[in-house]
């Protein structure tokens, strides 16, 4: 799973023992860190492994679906299966009801459905939720995903990524029309996330489902790093664009609580 941050070398605890199942680990936390795909080469510097030897633990995670390759197929990337773990651990134990409880306070202020993502590849995953108690409403279960590109948190992982690295996830994205609002031109698209960036928060103006915005915040880690998002969305027949953004300062003291959570 994606955060965001630059890609930094990984190293195995000086504590585990040099076996396959430790330099398994060291390959896993390696790509995962990178926030971007390897190649062999790459993880030979990195890890100080023989390219053999990560030749064959590569391709064993690759059947487990750890990892995965790439559109350049020389290259590794986080695999279904390392996802899936990655999020049973956000979801575990009692972090999970801690940050559950401040969504639920958010949406007393608020008044209106609140939930906490963050980057999974090229989507974003729903990482927990709470609805609001109204008759018309729209439900995602948690461990949706839902496009970048049209998505208030979506927009937000794309501005808050350095430049050369949205650039070419913009790039790969299938920019797919879902309403009149949606963008699917990719300048206009990089012009959008210059603004995100500037102002700290993303607006969806209906551009996800026709008649229903939302506005984002990011949630930052101890080195001011994006790990998720918090965002507010309600249907436009309740709340409209320019009053969910008067509840940016919830937002951001939300946001500010769950960066002691991640």
């Amino acid at each position: 799973m994606n955060t965001l941050s630059k890609p930094v070398k990984a190293s195995a605890p000086s504590k585990l023992p040099d076996s396959s199942a430790a330099r398994s680990l060291r390959v896993l936390a390696a790509v995962a860190g990178a926030g971007h795909a390897l190649t062999l080469a790459e993880l030979a510097e990195r890890l100080g492994l023989p390219k053999p030897t990560l030749h064959r633990l590569c391709g064993q995670l690759q059947e487990g679906g750890f990892l995965a390759r790439d559109v350049d197929e020389r290259c590794f990337v986080v695999g279904p299966a390392l996802r899936q773990l990655a999020f049973d651990t956000l979801n575990h134990g009692a972090a999970r009801g801690l940050r559950h409880d401040v969504l639920a306070r958010l949406v007393q202020q608020v008044g209106e459905t609140c939930n906490f993502t963050t980057l999974d590849g090229m989507r974003v995953l729903y990482l927990d939720r709470v609805e609001a108690h109204w008759p018309l409403r729209l439900t995602l279960e948690v461990g949706s995903h839902v496009p970048l590109h049209a998505t208030a948190s979506g927009k937000l992982f794309l501005a808050l990524m350095p430049a050369a690295e949205r650039d070419a996830l913009i790039g790969q994205l299938v920019l797919e029309r879902l309403t009149p609002e949606t963008l699917t031109d990719a300048q206009a698209l990089r012009a959008e996330c210059v603004q995100i960036a500037a102002q700290g928060h993303a607006d969806d103006r209906g551009e996800f489902i026709a008649g229903l915005i939302a506005v984002a915040v990011p949630v930052l880690d101890s080195q001011g790093r994006p790990r998720a998002a918090i965002a507010v969305h309600a249907p436009t027949a309740r709340m409209s664009l320019a009053q969910a953004r008067e509840k940016l300062p919830f937002l951001h003291a939300a946001a500010a609580r769950m960066r002691t959570l991640l």
